[in-house]
């Protein structure tokens, strides 16, 4: 199976972006991408995914999808920083099995809250409140 591989120059024409954000998304794990000397490579696949494109016809739908919202309050913007590193990290430290598991973080600095959006298949989405307790419970 070969997949196109896509430069970062390319991906910010394609997607009428700046290749700053490009590199950006690739450094917050929002687009994944392998490094290849001093320059990045992007999927075909995961460039498709980043810019909203349609499953495939035929593609296998999960079951069930589940959002959940994770609300927490008196959190500084290191902690905020923290959270939403180690967030980021735990989604993208394995393929996904079935459905990706989705993870937005939103600090508001003035109130001190977190907001964790998480959207995946339930037993993903199940193991990422797991890990987002412990890491609470600290």
């Amino acid at each position: 199976m070969s997949e196109e591989l896509y430069t970062v120059d390319y991906a910010a024409r394609r997607l009428k972006l700046h290749r700053a954000t490009i590199l950006r998304f690739i450094r917050e794990g929002r687009l994944p991408a392998v490094k290849v000397g001093k320059s990045y490579r992007i999927l075909h696949s995961d460039l498709e995914r980043l810019a909203g494109s349609p499953a495939r016809p035929g593609a296998p739908r999960p079951a069930a999808l589940v959002t959940s919202v994770v609300d927490v309050a008196g959190v500084d913007a290191d902690q905020a920083r923290r959270l939403a590193s180690m967030t980021t990290a735990a989604v993208h430290a394995r393929p996904p099995v079935g459905a990706p598991l989705r993870a937005d973080v939103i600090h508001d600095p003035v109130e001190s809250h977190l907001k964790i959006i998480l959207m995946g298949a339930p037993r993903q989405t199940a193991s990422m409140l797991g890990l987002l307790q412990l890491w609470l419970d600290d």
